[in-house]
């Protein structure tokens, strides 16, 4: 492999638009993601939909995710990245397009079937992401980096939870869809640019069955994706459905209750930021205790949502739970990466992607059955057992960093 196929040798100010591009590309995806959620009052009203069903509208994103995820790094290994992640972003964009034209003609499967395209692109711009920011940097601010480019999931989000109300009432709903996908055509410009001349084809050793079979018998490995299941549950869940708990329960307009929600994803550019770092520095390069911090602190701020109804309060918990819950996302990626072998590290980070989304598109629509049939407390109070379960969880997991013993 030749320099200009690789990131060798990439100078610092590509290297930052390399970042910078696949972060708005990210951001643009999570935006288009949660996109309905904000508004799904109205895309209900319109489409003549249950709650499940508009569930399905974010969730089914994640089902193609959980699909898709494993054979995209698969092929991400073996391909050159560059094209791949410009044709996600050609695709995101028509998934935009189509979206908003099957809304308008009231035609809810063939919205559906649009989501299921961005929810490619998602997978794409994700997995390379992880794999060419990591590499970008050096081994000593691999952590960070990555920290940062998770963070564009919840800026995506926060972007999307607030923009949607403001799109929807000067446009109708509908626009909320080509408006937020329009941002991959910067995204991709940027990345383009600062990647020219290289095919960005991903060095690795080819792993023989042997290690494949040791990494899906490795317990360390699957705590860890299991964890991430818990995790992104709890987020989906929270984001999906908090607009909707602040519109229809405490009568809050849909303007307002998306500002609001934006607070829960908007912390995790802190959060997911800060969980590498505090790990570092904190407690000396050990993974474990920041998971169990997450999962702890996540667990009274979402019991809180059964206990309190008053807005201000509800508001803090919201806050609270948006910085807790996304603590240990990124730095999970980091972690996993430091339980396998070398050799499969990339299957496992596929591997890890696919089981945290599953979670991520089974929470909305599970959420989405209780709050129909019993309402919103039930919901919430199973969230909470979801977060005791993931302290439980995190407490056993392998232990990373000095003093500590890797179960690869």
């Amino acid at each position: 492999m030749t320099d200009d196929s690789s990131l060798a040798g990439l100078s610092r100010r590509r290297t930052v638009g390399l970042v910078a591009g696949l972060f708005v590309l990210s951001s643009a995806a999570g935006a288009y993601e949660i996109a309905p959620a904000s508004v799904l009052p109205l895309v209900r009203d319109s489409l003549g939909v249950s709650e499940t069903a508009g569930g399905w509208l974010v969730s089914v994103m994640y089902a193609t995710a959980v699909v898709a995820s494993v054979p995209v790094g698969v092929a991400l290994d073996r391909l050159p990245v560059r094209p791949v992640v410009a044709s996600a972003a050609v695709a995101l964009l028509a998934a935009g397009a189509w979206g908003w034209a099957a809304a308008v003609g009231g035609a809810y499967w063939w919205l559906v079937a649009s989501r299921v395209v961005g929810g490619f692109s998602y997978v794409v711009f994700w997995n390379a992401g992880a794999n060419l920011v990591g590499q970008a940097v050096s081994a000593s601010h691999r952590a960070t980096a990555v920290g940062v480019f998770t963070a564009s999931a919840p800026v995506g989000f926060a972007l999307g939870q607030f923009g949607s109300p403001l799109v929807a009432s000067r446009y109708d709903w509908p626009a909320v869809f080509p408006t937020f996908t329009a941002l991959a055509a910067v995204g991709v410009a940027v990345f383009l640019l600062a990647t020219r001349g290289r095919s960005l084809a991903v060095e690795a050793g080819t792993p023989d069955r042997a290690e494949f079979r040791r990494l899906f018998a490795n317990r360390a490995a699957w705590t860890l994706s299991m964890l991430s299941f818990l995790g992104f549950s709890l987020y989906l869940f929270l984001n999906s459905w908090l607009p909707s708990y602040l519109s229809d329960q405490l009568h809050v307009s849909l303007a307002l209750s998306g500002a609001l929600t934006a607070l829960f994803p908007a912390m995790g550019v802190l959060s997911r930021t800060g969980g590498g770092l505090l790990s570092d520095r904190l407690f000396g390069g050990a993974r474990r205790p920041v998971v169990v911090l997450s999962f702890a602190a996540t667990t009274p701020a979402v019991a809180g949502f059964v206990a309190f109804t008053d807005v201000p309060v509800v508001v803090g918990l919201l806050v609270v739970a948006g910085f807790s819950v996304q603590l240990a996302l990124g730095l999970l990626y980091t972690y996993l990466s430091e339980v396998v072998e070398p050799a499969v590290r990339g299957t496992a980070v596929s591997m890890m992607t696919s089981v945290g989304l599953f979670g991520a598109f089974v929470a909305p629509i599970v959420g989405g059955e209780i709050i129909g049939r019993a309402g919103y407390r039930p919901a919430f109070l199973l969230a909470t057992v979801v977060a005791l379960a993931g302290v439980a969880l995190a407490w056993y997991a392998p232990g990373v960093g000095p003093g500590t013993d890797a179960e690869a």
